[in-house]
């Protein structure tokens, strides 16, 4: 029998070796020059979503979605947030607190490896961010929280490669469910919507893509506090008769208003806006168009062949 824990380590695990090589520039910095749009790494995006369509587990185990999940965390980062309080983290666990990490890079080399084992083995850490919101548990996708602030970003995502017009209705009515359930109680985090579709949904239903369109500005919060603080949309295809298909983001059809670009400026805008000014300084820095090192990414980096 297959085990989901082992199977969903082991999708994660296919997408390191591209998002150790990743460029961690500013997404606010574009050839030099300071935008005020975000500057999404979609060449990282497609290298990492070309993995799953390359092994034909497009739907099996959820690889493909999962690899959303790890760009979206990756992207977190460049935008300057501290890497270990942004999960999935960029090794295994995928989630685990920061204070955990801390006392193991303090830890003697031994002691450190024998806690590690224990992590790894389950005891602590998980593949999986479940957080408490107003009604249920919601294993949510990409989460930024530390025990000290609670959950600051939460991010629900969906990745939709056929049957669009007949699974569309069921994705809104959990998406909005989900909305509801999060903001409720924790009403100053950005909650997100990021969802994925493949571009054949332009050519073979027209219908559903206009109505994926609307949907994605309707789960929006309006001002009464009940939908989404942002949502995106993307669409992403390849070629299915290819030897190695290569996935390609497809831009011009999706409204500038639910683009990436401005998810991710929403996003982070919405996390700042409501943190005081002396947390999250290198995210601010970049945000204003400096050039300002990553917090937790030098020391990860130093100590991963140890540690992990």
């Amino acid at each position: 029998m297959a085990n989901p824990v082992l199977e969903k380590t082991l999708a994660f695990a296919e997408f390191d070796t591209t998002l150790m090589s990743a460029p961690k520039d500013s997404p606010w910095l574009n050839n030099g020059a300071v935008t005020e749009k975000f500057n999404p790494s979609f060449a990282v995006l497609e290298r990492l979503l070309s993995i799953p369509v390359r092994t034909k587990a497009v739907t099996r185990s959820g690889r493909f979605a999962q690899g959303v999940d790890a760009w979206l965390a990756h992207e977190l980062r460049r935008a300057g947030f501290d890497a270990d309080l942004v999960w999935p983290r960029p090794e295994a666990p995928r989630v685990l607190s920061s204070d955990i990490l801390d006392l193991l890079r303090k830890l003697p080399d031994r002691l450190a490896d024998e806690v590690h084992e224990s992590i790894m083995n389950g005891k602590a850490g998980s593949t999986d961010a479940r957080i408490l919101g107003r009604a249920y548990m919601k294993q949510t996708d990409v989460v930024m929280t530390h025990w000290s602030t609670g959950p600051e970003l939460l991010l629900s995502t969906k990745a939709m490669t056929s049957s669009f017009g007949k699974n569309l209705s069921n994705r809104y009515e959990e998406a909005y469910g989900d909305a509801a359930n999060l903001r409720a109680r924790y009403p100053l985090a950005a909650v997100g919507f990021f969802f994925v579709q493949r571009a054949t949904i332009l050519e073979s239903e027209p219908a559903a893509f206009r109505r994926t369109v609307d949907m994605i500005r309707k789960l929006r919060d309006f001002g009464d506090g009940f939908g989404y603080t942002a949502t995106g949309l993307l669409l992403v295809d390849w070629d299915d008769d290819a030897q190695d298909p290569e996935v390609r983001c497809v831009h011009p059809p999706v409204p500038e208003d639910i683009a990436t670009p401005q998810f991710l400026n929403a996003m982070v805008d919405a996390v700042l806006k409501v943190t005081p000014i002396d947390l999250h300084e290198a995210a601010r820095a970049r945000r204003a168009g400096e050039v300002a090192p990553l917090p937790g990414h030098e020391s990860v980096d130093e100590q991963q062949d140890a540690l992990f």
